[in-house]
């Protein structure tokens, strides 16, 4: 399933929010030309130990697909090639330094002025304005920031540090949502636009429910592990042989949990018998769940729950998610053609369709001299 193709993107892109980037459009279609520096390339390169081809795992995940071409853009050919790609290009996607893209010349204006139906998607750290627009930024360092660490983990433990990168991968996203839409909007006005995003808008954005209900509420979030500061019970318990997460929603959930756990009583206390009670009461009905469960074996505990109509869920490790029945049904692990490893897929689909990878992230420069052999425009 080629949605985008005919597409054509520049990506040069560092690490992981803009190859992130990259990767979706090379997934959905799209023809990827990713622009690196000759001394060694993009830096994720060496990003860990050496998996394939020299290169580290991650580099490999975030930049299958693509066509990697060589390039000093600190030398007038170099910026002479770039252009030359771009002469045909829709999409531009960069996640330069700040200000590095304008000292090179390549800058929104003057690219966009040349180029006038280019998307040209700059991702920045902290935003194009402001008092730190110009300051480099990392994903652990805007979890920190903009307070996504002081919502995770256990109440009266220290803020942790989210495992995915979803700083780094959302702004991936949010880039390739707004090229998506400006490219919508050339079809009817015949010119590109600047598309801008950061990591710190995204980071932002994650954590607005907890924003809003500070600016709205004056309520202060808390920690709550694996819980919800809105319903209870919410959360994982341990079973005799792993965490078990229950969610009862609504009342009604948790009727049918109770009658589960042979306390048909506890929806008839007036301590429990809604969620506001339980929330309020919380501190002695939780203790009282996790004494029912701890020694029950999860498996078949998990069975009469969903049986019941009780959602729940193990908190499975990656091995125990990878044997469940529902990730092979789901095909999102696929088999990189001409490699010999899998890679987890774009989790959507095309009339059941999930787009495939076509193919191994690109050696260094693999593509260069078909670029320097073509004839760059003049200026």
């Amino acid at each position: 399933m080629s949605v985008l193709a005919g597409i054509k993107v520049v990506e040069l892109g560092q690490v992981l929010a803009g190859p992130f980037a990259g990767a979706i459009l090379a997934d959905l279609g799209a023809e990827v030309w990713k622009v690196e520096k000759p001394d060694g390339g993009d830096d994720a390169r060496q990003m860990g130990p050496a998996f394939r081809h020299g290169d580290a795992l991650n580099f490999h995940e975030f930049n299958r697909g693509k066509r990697s071409v060589a390039l000093d853009l600190k030398s007038p050919a170099g910026v002479a090639a770039l252009h030359a790609l771009l002469e045909d290009a829709d999409i531009l996607v960069h996640n330069l330094r700040p200000g590095v893209a304008e000292a090179l010349g390549i800058g929104p204006e003057p690219v966009t002025a040349r180029h006038p139906r280019l998307i040209y998607c700059a991702m920045g750290a902290f935003g194009h304005l402001g008092p730190l627009a110009r300051r480099p930024g990392y994903e652990p360092l805007f979890q920190a920031f903009c307070g996504l660490s002081s919502i995770t983990g256990e109440p009266d433990g220290p803020p942790v540090r989210m495992g995915a990168s979803v700083v780094d991968q959302g702004t991936g996203m949010w880039t390739v949502i707004g090229a998506l839409a400006a490219l919508q909007q050339r079809h009817a006005t015949g010119r590109g636009c600047v598309v801008n995003t950061s990591l710190f808008e995204t980071a932002l954005m994650w954590a607005g429910q907890k924003i809003s209900a500070y600016v709205n509420m004056g309520k202060l979030p808390e920690r709550h592990a694996s819980g919800h500061p809105n319903f209870v019970p919410y959360q994982a318990f341990e079973t005799a042989d792993g965490p078990l997460l229950i969610c009862c929603g609504n009342d009604r959930l948790f009727r049918k949990l109770a009658a589960q756990l042979g306390r048909p009583d506890w929806p008839e206390d007036p301590h429990f018998a809604t969620n506001r009670q339980r929330i309020a009461h919380q501190g002695a009905l939780l203790p009282q769940i996790a004494e029912l469960l701890r020694d029950r074996p999860r498996a078949a505990l998990a069975e009469a729950l969903v049986a019941a109509g009780v959602p729940c869920a193990p908190v499975n490790t990656i091995p125990e998610v990878l044997a469940e029945p529902q990730a092979a049904a789901m095909d999102m692990l696929q088999a990189v053609p001409g490699e010999d490893f899998s890679l987890v897929a774009m989790p959507l689909s095309f009339d059941g369709e999930r787009p495939r990878i076509r193919h191994g992230a690109p050696r260094l420069g693999d593509m260069t001299p078909e670029v320097i052999a073509s004839d760059p425009p003049e200026g």
